[in-house]
């Protein structure tokens, strides 16, 4: 799997996309931002790598670029002092010296080309995961404040609800029903009484009536 999948998967789109159908969006933001984390450790890794040969290529063509200047030098020497073999001596280790030259100058920019590359998409890597802490930031807070809504909206929904109201009016149904009962019962138990009860009564209503009456008659004769 290339080291890179991540950057050419999780576009920021792809992200924001991801990020709005899932269930936790807080914590599937932090789990990209491990999972880039991760990703852009190894990238750096792989970058470090390829900057590496790319200088020892350079390195390897710095110094067969040294050696044939160094040998075109002696071969001018040697022809001065009219010394032809170590002059064509020279010149030989030059020309292979030049092509050395010519294929580590080759890798040499190969390897240059491939590390820039790279540097382009670590570079890319740590822009989109800084954004993505940046957005983090700002997820959490709208987050935060939608769910605050939701649970206030929840709260006013029910209260004073159609809900509410009716099982409130279902209790005063319910208490003047009991109520009702209450005096259908009262009234039940006395029409209930039985005839001793009956003349029982009748009797003390007429033994107060009588005493009312012998009151009232002796301030009739005093008057």
């Amino acid at each position: 799997m290339s080291i890179f999948k991540r950057l050419r998967d999780l576009t920021m789109s792809n992200i924001n996309a991801i990020i709005d159908k899932a269930e936790d969006p807080i914590k599937m933001t932090d789990q990209y931002i491990r999972d880039m984390q991760e990703d852009l450790e190894d990238a750096e890794k792989a970058v470090a790598q390829q900057i590496a040969i790319e200088k020892k290529f350079k390195q390897l063509f710095e110094e067969q670029e040294a050696l044939v200047k160094k040998r075109e030098e002696q071969a001018h020497t040697a022809a001065r002092a009219q010394n032809l073999d170590l002059a064509r001596r020279a010149l030989e280790e030059k020309k292979a010296a030049e092509e050395k030259m010519a294929e580590y100058k080759t890798s040499y920019d190969q390897n240059k080309a491939s590390a820039d590359n790279l540097r382009g998409k670590l570079d890319e890597m740590r822009k989109q995961l800084t954004q993505m802490k940046n957005k983090r930031e700002t997820l959490v807070a709208r987050y935060n404040a939608a769910k605050a809504q939701t649970e206030i909206n929840k709260a006013l929904n029910g209260f004073g609800s159609d809900t509410a109201s009716a099982g409130m009016k279902r209790m005063e149904e319910k208490m003047m029903q009991m109520e009702a009962q209450a005096e259908a019962s009262n009234e039940m138990s006395s029409k209930g009484k039985s005839l001793d009860e009956e003349f029982e009564k009748l009797g003390k209503d007429q033994a107060v009536e009588d005493e009312l009456a012998a009151l009232m008659k002796q301030y009739d004769n005093k008057n």
